[in-house]
């Protein structure tokens, strides 16, 4: 499998305590971070419930500051949120007052690109994610499905370097989000060669999701996160044919058997 060229983000000896406003309560997210993200890699994060997978997401993303460490990306250290690094959430976080094309639109609308400009491109990526014919359409017309398909053209418009994945279509049915898992591997590159493709950063519960999608998987164990494993998949690609193949069963039962303790002592203490 062809390696992707250089690092794209460092995380360097990055911990993240929260506060409770509340009661004082400190909270450890996650504890010595040292690692990179390559560039134009497919990469995949899977660990148990509140291991801090969206903690490291949102670190990156720059929507909150370590409490020790430094994150940095294309070599300089991350001081806010910037376009270059696109945000897909799992709960769509489309503006329900704009259209289809409203919300694709909005990220080239507030970094002041022209009109017929940010028309156009969006023109280009409602096609592309399939959603032609619902350009007029608003977020509460669209099945959930589509909301994905417009929230992943939303980020798209930006021509982000980076996409930052949290949990996108955990909330769609398991049809769709197969259907789905195909659109995005298509529109990220998984037929051309690394070089040409953006790079991603996928966090997900389906360790089978983790794997079809993945170059390389990073293992958290349970809070504080810390690094419990990065698992290379050397899988050819595209990868859709390879749903439900013998290599990837074999791939995503070693990844149960990584996380399935720390998964089970997670549930036992939310339920506590």
């Amino acid at each position: 499998m062809e390696k992707p060229l250089d690092e794209l983000v460092r995380l360097q000896g990055v911990g993240m305590v929260y506060q409770s406003s509340r009661d004082g309560e400190r909270v450890e997210a996650l504890a010595g971070i040292d690692f990179s993200v390559r560039r134009g890699e497919f990469l995949t994060v899977v660990g148990p419930s509140g291991c801090g997978k969206s903690t490291l997401l949102s670190l990156i993303a720059g929507f909150a500051a370590p409490t020790s460490g430094s994150v940095l990306f294309e070599g300089r250290p991350v001081d806010g949120p910037d376009p270059a690094r696109g945000v897909m959430f799992q709960e769509y976080a489309l503006f329900p007052w704009r259209t289809v094309a409203g919300n694709v639109e909005f990220g080239p609308f507030a970094r002041g690109v022209d009109a017929a400009t940010r028309r156009a491109r969006a023109q280009t990526l409602i096609d592309l994610v399939g959603l032609k014919g619902f350009e007029r359409r608003y977020p509460h017309e669209l099945s959930g499905g589509m909301r994905q398909r417009c929230a992943l053209a939303r980020m798209l418009a930006n021509e982000p370097t980076l996409w930052l994945m949290d949990e996108p279509l955990a909330a769609v049915d398991l049809q769709t989000r197969i259907i789905l898992q195909d659109e995005l591997l298509r529109l990220w590159g998984d037929a051309r060669a690394g070089a040409q493709r953006p790079t991603v950063m996928f966090v997900t519960h389906g360790i089978d999701e983790a794997v079809l999608l993945a170059d390389r998987i990073l293992v958290l164990g349970r809070r504080p996160g810390r690094i419990k494993e990065v698992l290379e998949v050397d899988l050819p690609r595209p990868r859709a044919a390879l749903r439900g193949s013998a290599e990837v069963a074999r791939l995503t039962a070693h990844l149960w058997e990584l996380i399935r303790d720390e998964a089970a002592q997670a549930i036992a203490e939310e339920t506590q």
